[in-house]
């Protein structure tokens, strides 16, 4: 792990079905910017960290799901940076048991545990002054740390855009592809990969946040067609293409996000949709996932 942003690598991958279509495909590995702060929410965290730290709070309250990504990096970030951080968490406290979780708790969170129901209140003023008197003079970041900060952060992730003819990322809230678009060459593309199903809202969350930002550039599309069944859903033929990536790159993709974002790129690469261009695929991290991820479907990827 490289624990720093000016030294992340780039990963050229050289695989026949590329090489056939003319397409030069690289892989930036913000999976390595920490052990357990990694990818996207390393970018989202930097921000956030300091207002935290400006603002003289005395925690971070966030949100996510039983196997949350933001939730573990927000609860390692506490740890790293003596922050203390407090998740909401979807769902029930029978949960507490995954390794997500665990993790969670042994890296100082406060874990609170809310129905499905009020979980979706999340963002609604009146849930939010009510989490407010509960926590008073806490930081709140919403789930994904997909706010102003979180987005000034990933629009850090590329700094050489006019390399590429395309960026590819992984889209969950949308947060990160929207500090990412902010930063390109108007010259180059964007595609997102959403990984939820029927997540069409992806779309106008991110313009929301173009807009705030002032940012003008439309060079950027969603492409719905790689769920794989849904968010967190087994699929065959995801879990084999993650194993034999690994076998041939020996690079880990984890099956919520970077998997299907990679399975994406190499069928549009089958389909000739990216012929003759240069792919810049952006890694955003996930990989503490996998542990839940096999033991909930019970199958082994690496």
């Amino acid at each position: 792990m490289i624990d720093s942003e000016a030294s992340v690598p780039v990963d050229k991958i050289d695989l026949p079905v590329l090489k056939k279509h003319g397409v030069k495909l690289f892989l930036q590995r913000d999976d390595l910017l920490h052990p357990e702060i990694s990818g996207n929410k390393w970018r989202k965290l930097k921000y956030n960290i300091q207002e935290f730290k400006k603002g003289g709070y005395r925690q971070i309250v966030t949100f996510g799901g039983a196997f949350s990504n933001h939730i573990a990096a927000t609860a390692a970030a506490g740890s790293k940076f003596d922050v203390p951080t407090i998740g909401i968490i979807r769902g029930e406290e029978s949960n507490l048991s995954n390794p997500t979780l665990s993790l969670a708790k042994e890296n100082g969170m406060i874990l609170k545990f809310i129905s499905r129901t009020e979980y979706k209140q999340k963002n609604e003023e009146t849930f939010l002054t009510k989490l407010a008197l509960e926590f008073p003079n806490s930081l709140i970041i919403p789930e994904g740390g997909a706010n102003a900060d979180g987005i000034l952060g990933c629009s850090e992730i590329i700094t050489n855009s006019s390399d590429y003819d395309i960026v590819v990322c992984a889209c969950g809230t949308g947060g990160t592809l929207s500090g990412i678009v902010s930063s390109l060459d108007s010259r180059t593309a964007c595609i997102g990969v959403p990984v939820l199903k029927n997540a069409f809202f992806i779309e106008k969350d991110i313009q929301n946040n173009l807009d705030t930002i002032n940012c003008e550039n439309d060079n950027w599309s969603l492409n719905y067609d790689y769920h794989l069944g849904g968010y967190a859903k087994f699929n065959e033929d995801l879990h084999t293409f993650i194993e034999e990536f690994f076998k041939e790159t020996k690079i880990k993709l984890d099956p919520i996000y970077t998997g299907k974002m990679m399975y994406g790129i190499m069928d549009l690469v089958a389909k000739n949709e990216l012929k003759n261009k240069r792919v810049l695929a952006i890694h955003t991290g996930g990989l503490q996932g996998v542990t839940g991820y096999e033991q909930r479907y019970r199958k082994l990827l690496f």
